[in-house]
C-alpha cells in the first residue's frame, strides 16, 4: 500500500466526485429486503424477533428480548472497574455539556398593541436509542444518545441493541445505559430494533423519536420508518477531514489519519493543505506505519477507496474544499485555528488545535459523537439537546389587538377561498 499527495488541481471532474461522495452508504439494493421485515414487525410484533433470533436460543421466548435487572447487575461484575469509572467520568462531561445547550422554558414578545406571541419547550414523551453491538460494542453510543435525552427531559428513554449467542447483550453496552440512566434495554437490533420500537409490539414500547448509529440495514430500516417517528440524521462510516497548514506535525497528522481509518473498510480520512512538504511527509510516515499496523484488511481498503492527501494552491483553497466536503469530523491544525473555526461552514464537529484528536470528541470531552456523515454536514447538526425537545407556539390576542389584523385575515382568507376562516374573525364582531 502505497499514498501520495495529489494537487487540488490536478483531479478530474470524476476524481474529485469521487473524494466527495467518499463512503456515502448506497441502501438501494437492501431497501426491499428491510422493507419486508419492518412489515412484518408491524404486523406481527414480537415474533418476528423470536424467529430471527431462534438461531441464538433454540428455546427463546419474549421474556429474553428485554434485559433484565439481574443481568445489569451481573455487567458491573464482569466490567473492569477501572473502566466503569472512566464511563462514569465521561458521562459527567457529557452531561455538563449538553445542560448548556438547554434554552429557556418559554419566551414571548409583543408583536403590536393586543398582540402576544411566543413559544414553549417541551420535551418528547418517549425516544429509542439504537446500540450497535455486533463485531464490536460501542458504550460510548449509549451515553451520547441517552444522556442529552435525559437532559432534555425526556420521560422515557429505551436502547435497543443486537444480542449474542444465548440472548446475552455485552457488558459494557449494559453498565453505559445503567450509567446514563436507561429505563429499559432490549436485545433486539438491525432492523428488527428499529421497526419495534417504531411501532411498538407485545414487549417493546413505541417511541417518538429514534437515535443512534447503526449500519446500512439500521439505516434504510430507520428512513422507512421516518414519518412514523421522527429519525436523527441518517449515518453512514466513520470519516474525517484534517485542515493543516506548514505549522503541523507530520507526525501527530499521520496517526489522526490512520486512527479515522480503523473504524471500517469503508471510513474515510483526508488531509487537506497548502503545504506541499506537510503533504509528503505524512504519506511518508503513513507509508511507513502501514505495515506494523493491525487489521490490516481494515486500513487497506479504506485508504485504497476513501482516503486522500490533497495538496491546495493556498488555504482560500483548502478552506473552500473543506466546506465542500462537509464532513463528520474536522480537524483544524493551522497557526490559530480559531481564525480558521470563523470561516467553517460545515462540519459535524470541529477539533481545535494539536491537543485536540477527534477520540476526545468520542469518548469524553463532553461534545456528541452521533454526527451526520455524507456532506449530510450541509444541512444537519450532531445530536443534541435540541432532537428530543418540541418547540410549539403560543400567541394571545386582546380584543384590540385582533381588530388591528382584522381586515388583513379577511382579505387573504377570502382571497385563497377560504371563506369560514374569515367568518371566525369577522364574528367576533358581529
Amino acid at each position: 500500500m502505497n499514498i501520495e499527495p495529489v494537487k487540488i488541481d490536478d483531479l478530474s471532474p470524476e476524481e474529485r466526485r469521487a473524494v466527495m461522495e467518499r463512503s456515502m452508504e448506497d441502501i438501494s439494493g437492501i431497501y426491499e429486503d428491510v422493507r419486508k421485515i419492518v412489515e412484518d414487525v408491524r404486523n406481527r410484533g414480537d415474533a418476528v424477533a423470536l424467529q430471527h433470533y431462534r438461531k441464538h436460543k433454540a428455546d427463546i421466548a419474549p421474556s429474553d428480548l428485554e434485559v433484565t435487572k439481574e443481568e445489569i447487575d451481573a455487567a458491573y461484575k464482569d466490567m473492569d472497574p477501572k473502566v466503569v469509572e472512566c464511563l462514569k467520568a465521561a458521562a459527567e462531561n457529557i452531561t455538563k455539556f449538553h445542560r448548556a445547550q438547554l434554552e429557556r422554558d418559554m419566551w414571548s414578545i409583543e408583536i403590536k398593541e393586543g398582540i402576544l406571541a411566543g413559544r414553549v419547550t417541551r420535551p418528547m414523551d418517549i425516544v429509542g436509542c439504537y446500540i450497535p453491538g455486533g463485531t464490536a460494542a460501542y458504550p460510548s453510543s449509549i451515553l451520547m444518545t441517552v444522556l442529552p435525552a435525559k437532559v432534555a427531559g425526556v420521560e422515557r428513554i429505551v436502547a435497543v441493541t443486537p444480542p449474542k449467542k444465548g440472548m446475552v447483550a455485552n457488558p459494557a453496552t449494559l453498565v453505559a445505559a445503567d450509567i446514563a440512566g436507561c429505563d429499559r434495554i432490549f436485545k433486539v437490533g438491525g432492523p428488527w430494533g428499529i421497526a419495534g420500537l417504531a411501532y411498538g409490539t407485545e414487549t417493546m414500547p413505541r417511541v417518538d423519536k429514534i437515535v443512534g448509529p447503526g449500519n446500512k440495514y439500521v439505516t434504510a430500516a430507520k428512513m422507512l420508518v421516518y414519518g412514523q417517528v421522527d429519525i436523527d440524521s441518517p449515518a453512514g462510516p466513520s470519516e474525517a477531514l484534517i485542515l493543516a497548514d506548514h505549522t503541523g506535525d507530520p507526525e501527530l497528522i499521520a496517526v489522526d489519519f490512520l486512527s479515522q481509518i480503523e473504524h471500517d473498510p469503508d471510513s474515510a480520512a483526508v488531509l487537506v493543505t497548502p503545504s506541499a512538504k506537510l503533504a509528503s511527509s505524512v504519506c511518508q510516515i503513513i507509508n511507513r506505519e502501514y505495515e506494523g499496523l493491525p487489521r490490516k484488511e481494515i486500513f487497506e481498503s479504506s485508504l485504497a477507496k476513501h482516503s486522500y492527501v490533497l495538496i491546495a494552491r493556498d488555504m482560500e483553497q483548502a478552506i473552500e474544499f473543506t466546506n465542500e466536503y462537509a464532513t463528520e469530523h474536522l480537524q483544524i491544525l493551522t497557526e490559530d485555528p480559531f481564525i480558521i473555526l470563523n470561516r467553517i461552514k460545515h462540519a459535524g464537529s470541529i477539533f481545535l488545535g494539536p491537543y485536540a484528536p477527534v477520540p476526545v470528541g468520542d469518548y469524553a470531552s463532553g461534545t456528541n459523537h452521533v454526527l451526520p456523515t455524507g456532506q449530510c454536514a450541509r444541512m444537519f447538526s450532531g445530536l443534541s439537546v435540541d432532537d428530543f425537545i418540541k418547540k410549539p407556539t403560543f400567541q394571545y390576542l386582546s380584543k384590540k389587538g385582533l381588530a388591528s389584523l382584522k381586515d388583513v385575515v379577511i382579505t387573504l382568507a377570502e382571497a385563497e377561498g377560504l371563506p369560514i376562516h374569515a367568518k371566525a374573525v369577522r364574528a367576533r364582531f358581529e
